[in-house]
């Protein structure tokens, strides 16, 4: 694993470990490796075309030369060769008799038994009016008269060195040139690359000493770091939510739950202190057990939300028809809608209204919008729920006609714990609407509340068939 230190020097060290730099390295050496590629084959395929080049007009002289001498015989070839040797830019000639002793030409000197053997060859030379030295050389073809004369033709080759010696040093320059660019190229890359890595680091130090307001920076330019960063603020985010909502919670058990925790102990200790016969013993048993079973189900829907929230039900989903669950709980609530004068209409639209998560949640998410509707409802009004499939969606609402939560509260009532002033004279904690929207979560929807001029309406949407698992 990459570590990096702040010890003298290592910034540079660091420089040198990103991955960045040696990703710009490593590119560099492919590109160089292409290019030494690219430059070698054309100085190859230079040189090839200018050998071809120069055989096929050795191949042209020699057919000239060879026609002469069979117009005008050995004299005429000579005096050919000599009017040819003598012009600018003149290709080598030469020509022996049988034994191999030169009769005319610009050649002063060829290797010990060159002349001898026909075809095409290359060779060092020596040329006329210079030593005896084989110090140049060239491309030759030697072709064969009759009477046994020799007919030597050739091209230098210092223009096709020349050209070799050109590429070579342009490859190396080019090479240079890539090498320094690529250099340099890395060092801006990988510095630029450290330089947000050293500002990520410096913020994740100070998260970790207890800033949790703290968030990486975003460039804006959406490369590789920019996404990390979006991700790990958004993570950052939710972990402060969630921590926001443990201290949230801490202090609403500590505020809520201290109220029926005092009220239990009075109970026991007036039972303990006034009664005096079993059946007032009895009255104050069945009070302390009531308050018990209050406190339990607070703690359950904890555990609940807890439990949700860490998304382990998950694994138990499956795939159910939705308007079943909603008839299921309509039919549950409506004698307790009638005792409080209230009509319960169900709307299901759509086929099929199937969702593939857990039915027991879904059902107990109903339920709790259906029993807050009863609450605060209101006397002679309506609650709707209805069940509509739009395209790949599932829209879950239960509408009543009450008072509904001001615009300004609806954030805050999906809190734990948290009830308004007009909730207080009603029994409960605050924990449905915070289940409901867990529940909400797990599955992938959304959660709103909307008014319903006059009323609520709690709108679930959540991705139908096989989504959400």
């Amino acid at each position: 694993m990459t570590t990096f230190d702040d010890a003298p020097g290592g910034r540079l060290r660091n420089l040198f470990r990103t991955t960045a730099f040696k990703l710009s390295v490593a590119y560099l050496l492919v590109f160089a490796t292409c290019a030494l590629a690219a430059l070698g084959y054309v100085a190859w395929n230079a040189s090839r075309v200018l050998d071809d080049q120069m055989v096929s007009t050795i191949e042209a002289e020699i057919n000239g030369l060879s026609e002469q001498y069979k117009v005008g015989g050995l004299r005429r070839l000579i005096a050919a060769v000599e009017r040819r040797a003598g012009e600018p830019g003149a290709s080598l000639y030469l020509v022996t008799n049988a034994a191999g002793e030169r009769l005319v030409g610009n050649i002063a000197a060829l290797p010990t038994g060159l002349i001898v053997d026909p075809g095409q060859t290359e060779a060092d030379y020596a040329r006329n009016g210079g030593s005896q030295i084989l110090d140049h050389r060239a491309i030759m073809q030697i072709f064969v008269l009759p009477g046994g004369f020799r007919l030597l033709v050739g091209r230098d080759v210092e223009e096709r060195d020349r050209l070799r010696s050109v590429i070579g040093r342009t490859f190396g320059s080019s090479v240079g040139l890539v090498v320094l660019l690529g250099v340099v190229g890395a060092w801006f890359i990988a510095s630029r690359v450290l330089k947000r890595v050293d500002a990520m680091t410096e913020t994740t130090r100070r998260i970790m000493a207890g800033d949790l307001d703290g968030r990486l920076a975003v460039a804006g330019n959406g490369d590789e770091l920019d996404r990390l960063a979006r991700n790990l603020n958004a993570m950052l985010e939710r972990i402060g939510e969630l921590m926001r909502g443990l201290r949230d919670v801490s202090d609403n058990i500590a505020h809520d739950l201290k109220t029926p925790l005092t009220r239990l102990r009075n109970r026991a200790e007036e039972a303990l202190r006034s009664a005096e016969s079993p059946e007032a013993l009895r009255t104050a048993l069945e009070g302390v057990i009531e308050e018990s079973d209050g406190l339990i189900r607070v703690f359950n829907a904890l555990l609940m939300i807890a439990r949700l929230e860490g998304a382990s039900a998950r694994e138990e989903f499956q795939v159910f028809d939705v308007g079943a669950v909603v008839q299921a709980v309509a039919e549950l609530y409506e004698p307790l809608a009638s005792e409080h004068g209230l009509a319960l209409v169900v709307v299901t639209e759509g086929d099929p209204l199937t969702l593939r998560g857990s039915r027991e949640l879904v059902g107990q998410a109903v339920a709790n919008l259906v029993d807050n509707a009863v609450k605060y409802g209101g006397p002679d009004g309506e609650i709707r729920v209805s069940a509509v499939r739009t395209g790949d969606t599932l829209r879950l609402s239960v509408s009543d006609s009450g008072p509904g939560i001001p615009s300004d509260a609806r954030g805050r009532v999906l809190d734990r714990f948290v009830r308004l002033e007009e909730a207080r004279s009603q029994p409960g904690f605050g924990l449905g609407l915070s289940l409901v929207n867990a529940v909400v979560r797990l599955h992938q929807g959304t959660l709103a509340l909307e008014d319903h001029a006059p009323g609520l309406s709690v709108v679930i949407t959540l991705p139908a068939g096989d989504a959400g698992g």
